[in-house]
Formats: structure tokens, C-alpha cells, sequence
């Protein structure tokens, strides 16, 4: 399998598309003024304690305090506060844990007013981002995570990624990290670190505990709400979970960004340099690789496949409810054969789906009715194996006797939802139009205002690819008709996603100049 990470840079965000065999399967998006994101550490203050729910609610610099629940805080957590009291006070003077006296772990049935007080300073980490009313959720079991290895404190375990099948690998795996692993620092080994030498996981478990040090002196009269520890920017953090051998190119639009991925893979994975590219060409990334068709075909209600059939997803506060349509395309006379065929494509699209949309919690799935029990259960099978992909973790259940499929996913950030319908070229959502005729005038006018005020400026156009084309046609063609009016070569450049009247101006380091 073929695996491309495009990547979108602009002042304000950068934008990340997976692609699979060319097929746009994950799409994330990161402000570049975000202040926190998922697994970055804080030192919070508990606001106030909620025995009702359990729960505590903390204070880690979000205009909403973050929810922390009883189930979320974790055995160790009178090691953890003991830990943190100590490197706050200055008492305790190592992050090592090698002389640290673990404390008893608290129990599962507890209560939360049992353990913490209120206006406490806690160690937590970010497990999950602001969904729609809701602020943060956070968590007291701390991980570093690495490439090949996560790192957990006050903890004794090793544990082996499930990924990694063969029995002697993991045996082999296990004893590596034993022998490696610092005093009273649990280890889970991730399913990159398969076939890895020790060197490479002592060399990523030495920066790990570099980082854990760097919370222990961070700790030394903090005061809180304060940011311990960032999780690696989107790019980085994507790179770090997903980058294998099926990656072949690694495309970004800004140099920058281009030299700090090349750094980033130089420390992980050396061998991989090579891929990553910077895109040359005028035209925009996502247009060159085809990323904002797929969006635009991939997002909305109805996602349609390529033999007609189509899913219907719909979502509601509770769950997201999916309904498989065959369409008008079923031509096989063995009607059973045909119904497996639509269920089966189905399945992989919507396994495509929740990826890329990012779905999370109840998926509710009404498949076209199969009487074959072995076609049902190749169906669950179909759907097991189109996941395995999937990063977050999921659950799939057999069909219920009404051909339902329930489906849970973690969800960790809000669901990506992008707005493919277009407005009105013709009328701009007005319901009245503007004659057609008239928009080389609009786009004339506009041109003479901007070069009264910067007559030295170097522009370029943006506009639809069939305006593009219009303009430039014939000899003279209206842009060299403007040159000689206006004494200014004006460049024109199509965007694919415009709609067909819209039309936007940029100076020469393609920053958009605003009329208004």
C-alpha cells in the first residue's frame, strides 16, 4: 500500500491530508495558535469537586475548566501527587523514581472527595479536546509517548502492543525492555518497535525520561494553571504514530516546515528523509494531489461509491446513524450475491468514513437485509479487517436480528465537519442575480481601486478555472487589454474550489489583499 502525507501550510493553520492508494482516508487540520492539544501535561488547579458525579473540575488555562472523573485519576495517583508536592517544594531533588517510595494505589470504588481537596495542585494530562458544550477531559495516569515505546510512571508493567503477533518477538521484546527500563517506569512497547535493536529503544527511552526530568525541574515553585509539557505539533505527532515502510512521499508547501519534518524524521527514522518533498509547482497543494476533490465528494450527507450504491450518515447528539442503499445500479439476477456486494462496499467506505471524519462514540449501521447467516458473518468479518487500519480504538458487534451493526470508536477530538454545499454563484444566497456580463467590469474596477493605493504592487488573480479560461482566450485576450489600459501585467491563477463568479486578488507573496 501506497501512503502520502499532504501537507497544507498557511499563516494561520496547517492542514494534513493522509492519502492511501490515492484515496483521501484522514484530514486534520491544527491552528498555529492553539494552546493545547492531546497528551500535553499541565499543573492545574482543582476549582471545585463534584461528589454527585464523581469528578472534579480543574483549571488548566481554558476558558472552560477541564472534567477530571474518579476513573480517570488512576491507581497511583498518591504517588503522582506525592511526586509533584515534592518537586514543587524543592524536597524532592531527582526525577529519578529509583529511591522514590511508591504509595499505596487508591481503590477502584472510591470517591473523589476522598483523595483530592479543592484549590489542590494536580499533574494531569489532556485525554481528550473541548467537544461541542463540554471543556476537557482530563486524566492523572501520566504517558510520554515515543515512537517505539510509552513511558509510565510510578508503574512496573511492560506490556506489548496485541499488533505484534509472533511469540518470540514479543518475548524477545520484553526481556530488551526489562533489561533497559529505569526503576518503578512501566513500559508499553508500541507495534513499530517490532524487529528493532535495543539501541534504537534505549536511545528513545533516554529522551523520554530527558522529558520527564524536564516536568520534574518545571515542577520547582510553579504556579498553576501552567502548560509541563507540549505534545509534538499535528505533523510531528501524526509522523510519530503512523510513519512505516508503505510511506513514499511526504509533500508540504512551505520550506520551513519542509526543513523541520526533514529534522524531525533525521531523529526517528533516518531512512525516510528522502521522501519528504516541497511542493514547486504554482498550483495549490491540495488541487495538484486532488485532496479538495475527494473533500468535496467525501463530505456531506451521502457519500456515493463507485458502483452507485451510497451511505446516508447522519448524526444526532446520541450516536451517528448510517443507512446502505444498493441505488439503481444492482444489475445481478442472484439478489443475495448482489445485496453481500453493495454491504461489502459499503462496509469499506464506511470504514474510510469514520476515519476521515473522525466519528467517534455510537455508530449505528443499517445494512441492506442478507438471509445468509455465512453472508452476515462475512460481512462482520469484512468490517473487522477495514478497520484494523484505524488508530482509535473500536468495537464491532455481530448483526442484531434486525441486520443492525453497532459500532463504538474513541472519540478524542470534535468530528471534522466541512461544509461542502457551495453558495449560489448566480445570486450569492440573495435569491436575486447579477447579470453574468458584468464581471469583468466588477473584476476591472476592483483592479483600478487596488493600484491607486499601491500602484508598484506585483497582483495576481484568483479566480475559476473557466473564468481563467475565458480571460485569457482570444488576441488580444481582456488580460492583455488590462495591460495596456492599466500598464500592469496582471497574473492570472485558477482555483478549482471557487465557485464559478468569485474572484479574489493577492500580492506577490500570495497574501490576500481585502476590499473591504
Amino acid at each position: 500500500m501506497d501512503k502520502e502525507l499532504i501537507i497544507n501550510s498557511t499563516p494561520t493553520q496547517v492542514e494534513i491530508a493522509l492519502l492511501e492508494n490515492g484515496k483521501l482516508v484522514e484530514i486534520h487540520h491544527q491552528k498555529t495558535n492553539n494552546n493545547f492539544t492531546v497528551g500535553d501535561i499541565f499543573l492545574g488547579r482543582i476549582r471545585k469537586l463534584m461528589p454527585g458525579l464523581n469528578a472534579a473540575f480543574v483549571d488548566i488555562g481554558h476558558k472552560k475548566d477541564a472534567f477530571l472523573h474518579y476513573t480517570d485519576l488512576g491507581p497511583k495517583l498518591r504517588s503522582l501527587i506525592k511526586f509533584s508536592d515534592g518537586s514543587h517544594s524543592g524536597s524532592l531533588t531527582t526525577h529519578r523514581l529509583d529511591s522514590f517510595k511508591i504509595e499505596p494505589e487508591i481503590i477502584k470504588t472510591g470517591k473523589i472527595d476522598q483523595v483530592l481537596q479543592k484549590r489542590q495542585d494536580i499533574l494531569v494530562q489532556v485525554l481528550k479536546e473541548p467537544i461541542s458544550t463540554k471543556g476537557p477531559r482530563l486524566s492523572c495516569e501520566i504517558t510520554i509517548p515515543g515512537r517505539y515505546l510509552v513511558l509510565t510512571p510510578f508503574n512496573d508493567v511492560i506490556a506489548v502492543s496485541k499488533k505484534i503477533a509472533n511469540a518470540e518477538e514479543r518475548k524477545r521484546l520484553k526481556l530488551l525492555v526489562e533489561s533497559i527500563r529505569p526503576k518503578s517506569f512501566g513500559v508499553i512497547v508500541r507495534t513499530a518497535a517490532e524487529g528493532k535493536k535495543v539501541a534504537d529503544l534505549h536511545e528513545e527511552l533516554t529522551i523520554m525520561l530527558q522529558k520527564w526530568e524536564d516536568i520534574h525541574k518545571q515542577l520547582y515553585k510553579a504556579r498553576a494553571p501552567m502548560k509541563l509539557l507540549s505534545e509534538l505539533d499535528k505533523t510531528s505527532s501524526i509522523l510519530r504514530d503512523i510513519l512505516s515502510d508503505d510511506f513514499n512521499k511526504i509533500v508540504v508547501n512551505d520550506k520551513q516546515l519542509h526543513t523541520n519534518i526533514r529534522s524531525f524524521l533525521g531523529a526517528i527514522a533516518p531512512e525516510k528523509v528522502n521522501i519528504v518533498q516541497v511542493h514547486k509547482t504554482r498550483k495549490p497543494i491540495f488541487d495538484a494531489f486532488g485532496v479538495n476533490r475527494q473533500i468535496k465528494s467525501s463530505f456531506g450527507k451521502t457519500a456515493t461509491m463507485s458502483s452507485g450504491a451510497y451511505i446516508i450518515i447522519e448524526h444526532t447528539e446520541a450516536m451517528h446513524v448510517v443507512d446502505v442503499n444498493s441505488g439503481h445500479k444492482m444489475t445481478s439476477t442472484d439478489q443475495e450475491k448482489a445485496v453481500l456486494a453493495v454491504n461489502l462496499e459499503a462496509a469499506e467506505e464506511l470504514a474510510r468514513q469514520m476515519r476521515l471524519r473522525d466519528i467517534g462514540g455510537i455508530i449505528i449501521v443499517d445494512f441492506i437485509d442478507m438471509r445468509n447467516p455465512e453472508n452476515r458473518k462475512d460481512l462482520v468479518k469484512a468490517m473487522r479487517q477495514f478497520m484494523k487500519k484505524d488508530r482509535a480504538q473500536h468495537t464491532i458487534l455481530p448483526l442484531s436480528k434486525f441486520g443492525l451493526m453497532q459500532i463504538t470508536r474513541q472519540r478524542a477530538r470534535p468530528e471534522i465537519k466541512i461544509n461542502t454545499a457551495e453558495v449560489c454563484p448566480t445570486c450569492s444566497g440573495t435569491g436575486k442575480t447579477n447579470p453574468s456580463i458584468l464581471l469583468t467590469d466588477d473584476i476591472e474596477r476592483d483592479l483600478r481601486f487596488i493600484l491607486q493605493s499601491r500602484p508598484k504592487s506585483k497582483l495576481i488573480l484568483k479566480v475559476h478555472p473557466y473564468i481563467e479560461a475565458y480571460l485569457k482566450k482570444g488576441l488580444p485576450s481582456i488580460q492583455m487589454r488590462w495591460f495596456q489600459k492599466l500598464y500592469k501585467w496582471i497574473r492570472i491563477k485558477p482555483v478549482d474550489n471557487f465557485h464559478l463568479m468569485q474572484y479574489k486578488f493577492y500580492d506577490s507573496n500570495e497574501d490576500e489583499i481585502r476590499l473591504s
